[in-house]
């Protein structure tokens, strides 16, 4: 057989790639986001408990209600903002089936998409494999700002969707309410959609506030918000995320849902819902990630590497300009390889493999793991 691949530009993704070569050298993995320490064990009984109850078949389409229910105060505390629970939430096999169905959902051939680079590698391939356009807006290290004149001109009469992330991933940084005030005026009046990615909502340091979506009522009324539980609840393994959205766009969404997953594994939603009623579960999130934050930079405070702190996420980007020229992703093999500690290069994410001499560490580790992976780092 032969057939023309709607994605020949896709492979093997990167955090595939460097997590092998941190298992095939027994390397300390820092690349791929995910915790090596346990979820909350109340959680983990909350699920079983769900289990043993019974909830053992065919979540409602949209999610569980309760879970529903969750998501909805849990907007009304933080954002004093309204989702409608059975109209405007629907649960999903985690964030990046959300950002899928959104996409196709609404994304025709020829549309145009704008997307921020650096960008997680699931947007582009998803714009392409439904026929869209993406159209990159580079942005350069250490602030990773957006200039909002750039993207004045790249809105056109084909622009169907901007695709925006923050706490952005890999960045580690924020939008300001500014930055999300010139979106909304730039998209005022016009028929774009706003895919708003806020998997790291909870996770924003240094006293900042995290900007919405939602906190923005003309930008609110065009825009999906999609979210993750694996990264709220340390269990990306789970596969649970969420998508926010006006009722006449989730009608559309739901559209796609119900035929790519149709719903998702139950007792983890029942579980979650039982769990989301302290919302202490959430809300502590900023102040663990931070001490973190600040025990990692700490530690490598003596390395070589340049850093401007992260201000969300579990990530930090590190600057190693000043030991190396070497290509990001040459180095990074070569920092699995020789020195035993794995990370990500963020050119992989940016148009062009624009190359900014930078390394994407997560911190969502125990102390004891960092501390060891700083001690190889300070040796660079």
């Amino acid at each position: 057989m032969q057939h023309n691949s709607k994605l020949p530009n896709v492979s093997t993704t990167i955090f595939t790639v460097m997590s092998a070569l941190a298992n095939t050298h027994n390397a300390i993995n820092l690349s791929q986001g995910f915790p090596n320490y346990p979820s909350d064990q109340k959680l983990i009984d909350l699920v079983s408990q769900a289990m043993n109850s019974g909830y053992n078949q065919y979540a409602p389409m949209a999610g569980n209600l309760e879970l529903r229910l969750a998501i909805s105060n849990k907007y009304q505390k933080l954002y004093n903002s309204t989702y409608h629970p059975e109209k405007e939430i629907t649960v999903t096999a985690g964030a990046t089936q959300a950002i899928y169905c959104v996409i196709s959902a609404f994304v025709r051939p020829n549309d145009e998409v704008i997307i921020f680079k650096p960008a997680y590698d699931c947007y582009e391939p998803t714009v392409e494999v439904n026929g869209g356009k993406a159209i990159p807006i580079q942005l350069s290290a250490p602030d990773y700002k957006v200039d909002w004149n750039e993207v004045a001109t790249k809105i056109s009469s084909k622009t169907k969707m901007i695709l925006i992330n923050s706490p952005h991933n890999p960045s580690g940084t924020i939008w300001s309410k500014n930055d999300m005030l010139q979106l909304q005026k730039l998209t005022e009046n016009t028929n774009i959609i706003v895919l708003s990615d806020e998997v790291y909502e909870h996770i924003v340091f240094d006293d900042a506030q995290h900007q919405s979506a939602c906190l923005f009522h003309d930008l609110k009324q065009r825009s999906f918000i999609t979210a993750s539980f694996g990264k709220t609840f340390h269990n990306t393994g789970w596969k649970i995320g969420y998508c926010c959205g006006p009722e006449m766009l989730m009608k559309e969404f739901r559209k796609v849902h119900q035929f790519n997953v149709f719903s998702v594994h139950h007792p983890s939603q029942k579980g979650i819902a039982d769990y989301m009623q302290d919302a202490d579960t959430y809300l502590g999130l900023n102040a663990f990630f931070q001490q973190k934050r600040d025990l990692f930079l700490s530690l490598i405070s003596e390395s070589r590497f340049k850093v401007k702190p992260s201000q969300g996420t579990y990530f930090q980007v590190l600057d190693y300009s000043e030991i190396t020229n070497e290509y990001d992703v040459d180095f990074a093999k070569r920092l699995t390889t020789e020195f035993g500690i794995a990370s990500i290069p963020l050119s992989v994410f940016n148009e062009n493999n624009q190359d900014d001499n930078v390394l994407r560490f997560c911190f969502a580790k125990t102390d004891e793991t960092l501390v060891k992976a700083s001690e190889i780092l300070n040796k660079i």
